[in-house]
């Protein structure tokens, strides 16, 4: 299995952010994700997207279903509600302590092409599973998060106890040391980061790379994990993104 980070270990990965996706960070960081157009206008503003490029883009996202409109108020779609529902829980991911079981999903189904499997394999990689061998996936089983039940005409699930030790385990499913250089970078990019559009960019970036921590019971980690020290920043700038909205 690989995350979604950069291939070499420190560097961080910053996509220039269109006037879409300025709008959407805001939304997706925003609870109820809902805004009036006026204060849209006024939010996106220091981010550099004036208001008849705002406008455009609104028009464009509510023609593509990322957003609905009732009268001047413009809020996520459904779809787009599930991915915030992801990226909070990406920040906020809800654990138990862990007793040394694993969670275990072996897929059973056959005959599927390759988009479904690939969809599939998105779904257990979002489900935070790492892929041991082909049609094995497992993680330790410290999430407090049931599996869709729409897996069970595919996959069947199991509790484990691999033989193998349990930190060698998890550094041979997940890249730690990869994942924990780019966080370091990140919080040391945010940490020099002045004007509110690169802000808003390396922040992009920090929910990104959220969504590929493992979020593995401590005693599992290297020592030094950031991943709470990246949560924690990201947390503040959703504070203080929502406290300049006047919400």
């Amino acid at each position: 299995m690989r995350m979604n980070v950069s291939e070499q270990p420190g560097e961080v990965d910053l996509r220039p952010l269109s006037a879409r996706s300025v709008v959407l960070s805001l939304l997706l960081g925003t609870h109820p994700p809902e805004l009036p157009v006026k204060d849209l206008v006024r939010a996106v503003e220091p981010f550099g997207v004036g208001g008849s490029t705002l406008r455009a883009a609104l028009s464009r996202m509510v023609a593509a279903g990322d957003l609905r409109r009732t009268d001047a108020v413009y809020r996520l779609s459904d779809r787009l509600l599930a991915r915030q529902r992801r990226q909070d829980e990406a920040v906020d991911a809800r654990t138990r302590a862990w007793s040394g079981d694993w969670e275990m999903v072996v897929i059973t189904a056959t005959g599927r092409g390759p988009a479904e499997r690939a969809d599939l394999r998105a779904r257990l990689t979002a489900l935070r599973l790492a892929e041991l061998r082909e049609g094995v996936w497992l993680r330790p089983a410290n999430l407090i998060r049931p599996l869709p039940g729409d897996l069970d005409p595919v996959a069947e699930s199991y509790t484990s106890r691999p033989d193998r030790p349990a930190r060698e385990l998890a550094a041979h499913l997940w890249p730690l040391g990869t994942w924990s250089a780019t966080a370091r970078a990140l919080l040391a990019h945010i940490a020099g980061a002045r004007h509110p559009a690169d802000r808003l960019t390396a922040f992009a970036a920090v929910v990104r790379h959220l969504l590929t921590d493992p979020v593995l019971p401590p005693e599992l980690l290297p020592e030094d994990w950031p991943g709470a020290a990246l949560r924690a920043a990201y947390a503040e700038y959703q504070r203080e993104i929502v406290g300049s909205m006047g919400r």
